[in-house]
């Protein structure tokens, strides 16, 4: 009796990928940021139209909160520490 194993081979990025889960960058409130800072923030590094940034704004002002972006543990690590750079209040959930 004899037992074939078949080997699978898969690419790293195949392997990357499903070791991926999503998490959330999200954007807390605070009482040092203007609305003006926070648009130009979420334009320059998120690359969100003026409108959508300014949504995000008022979703954050009136909500406490708003999740701005979802991806890899490792994406949101990256932009949370350029964000917090730029003063705003982030966190990755």
């Amino acid at each position: 009796m004899s037992t074939e194993t078949k080997e699978e081979t898969f690419t790293l990025e195949e392997i990357l990928s499903s070791l991926k889960t999503s998490h959330r960058l999200i954007l807390w409130n605070d009482d040092v940021n203007t609305f003006d800072h926070v648009i130009h923030c979420m334009m320059k590094y998120l690359d969100y139209t003026e409108s959508q940034a300014e949504k995000i704004a008022w979703e954050v002002h009136t909500k406490g909160k708003c999740a701005i972006l979802e991806g890899s543990f490792t994406e949101m690590e990256i932009y949370r520490k350029i964000l917090q750079q730029e003063g705003l209040t982030v966190s990755v959930d």
